[in-house]
């Protein structure tokens, strides 16, 4: 009887493990793992580190040879999707080569992005100035409803006999 409860309880674990979510970007070395305010307030320390910053898109802006992507950055979870529930982080632009649709990243659309800071800029938000730190956009993923439900458990256990009806 023993065996078998170790061999229950083992499965249960495995399925548990599995139910976890990945991280979908892989870290690079020279990662810096700092949220975007602190690189506004000392970008000399972190010229051309890679980044993995996600956030709500705020806006985008179509230039002739690229796309600026204003995102309001909040602190990733194990997965790297956006905590949007926890304080913002300092928002930042992230710069992607060529055309970007803007429908395709609406504002308010969630996103996490890996890339590497190119800089800083000095902006405002509203009437108010902001330095806007630059990342140029190596991959980006914007996160569908069904993914962020996903990050819920959803896991019930139980006992019992069940009969189904067509």
């Amino acid at each position: 009887m023993r065996a078998s409860i170790r061999v229950v309880l083992a499965t249960a674990l495995f399925a548990l493990a599995g139910c976890s979510s990945q991280p979908i970007y892989t870290a690079p070395a020279d990662l810096a793992q700092v949220p975007p305010e602190t690189v506004a307030q000392a970008p000399e320390r972190f010229g051309d580190r890679s980044v993995i910053w996600g956030g709500r898109v705020i806006s985008v802006d179509n230039l002739p040879h690229h796309t600026e992507i204003e995102i309001l950055g909040y602190p990733l979870d194990h997965g790297q999707r956006p905590q949007f529930d926890q304080p913002a982080a300092g928002r930042f632009i992230a710069v992607m080569s060529g055309y970007v649709e803007k429908l395709n990243y609406p504002a308010g659309a969630l996103v996490t992005l890996r890339g590497r800071i190119a800089g800083t800029r000095a902006g405002k938000v509203g009437e108010a100035p902001y330095v806007f730190p630059l990342v140029k956009v190596e991959a980006i993923h914007l996160w569908t409803a069904e993914e962020l439900r996903s990050n819920r458990p959803n896991i019930g256990i139980g006992l019992g006999v069940g009969i189904g009806m067509h």
